[in-house]
């Protein structure tokens, strides 16, 4: 489930053997998953669907030809996170992980709060699903499809007053050159020549030769 050259593969190993697949293919070839982890992985695949920075990442192709795959993969990363782990991540830990696999697929380090964001809807997702509650799902998806075949606008993604806008900007200031706003100079008078050859220049009070 790692994609080709991946920059994760060493370090999740221990969390995601390579093993674990084929086994949870079994064991959903053998019997049908819970509802809540059906909804769970619905809700993880929306709610990265519509994560601003994924969404650049996939449509920018930062993490390669596999971009949207990679996607895919880092859903199944969490699922798997939260069905076996005792006891379930907090909210560093999955915050990390999309820390992680954003520095490590895609090539960008994200200092905008995002991924915060992201994994305190996660767990609140897991809390809610867990006791059969959808609510929080529905709306997910609903938010997911609403961006469905539309290109991502940087500017609105990247949001108002964050981070990753602001070091934009900071780097845009030092590579041009400031407008400076100056008063208007009058029109430069010429000196005049008379017909002996003498120069008249013009001040504020008499004329001097």
């Amino acid at each position: 489930m790692v994609p080709a050259g991946s920059g994760c593969r060493r370090e999740c190993s221990a969390s995601v053997p390579s093993h674990h697949h084929s086994h949870l293919r079994i064991y959903m070839a053998s019997s049908s998953p819970p509802q809540s982890s059906v909804f769970f992985a619905r809700g993880v695949i929306a709610r990265l669907a519509y994560w601003p920075a994924l969404r650049i990442a996939v449509d920018q192709g930062w993490g390669g030809p596999e971009s949207a795959e990679k996607r895919t993969w880092l859903a199944s990363v969490l699922v798997d996170d939260f069905e076996e782990q005792i006891p379930k991540p907090d909210l560093d830990y999955v915050e990390d992980r999309l820390l992680q696999v954003m520095a490590d697929e895609f090539d960008t380090n994200l200092e905008d709060g995002s991924a915060e964001a992201v994994a305190k809807d996660v767990i609140r997702l897991w809390e809610e699903v867990s006791v059969g509650k959808t609510e929080l799902l529905k709306e997910f998806e609903e938010r997911a499809d609403k961006l469905k075949g539309k290109k991502v606008d940087v500017e609105e993604a990247a949001g108002d007053n964050s981070d990753w806008e602001d070091m934009s900007d900071e780097e845009d200031e030092e590579d041009e050159v400031p407008q400076l706003s100056e008063r208007p100079r009058p029109p430069k008078e010429e000196p005049e020549v008379d017909e002996d050859g003498f120069t008249t220049v013009k001040g504020k009070g008499k004329n001097h030769r």
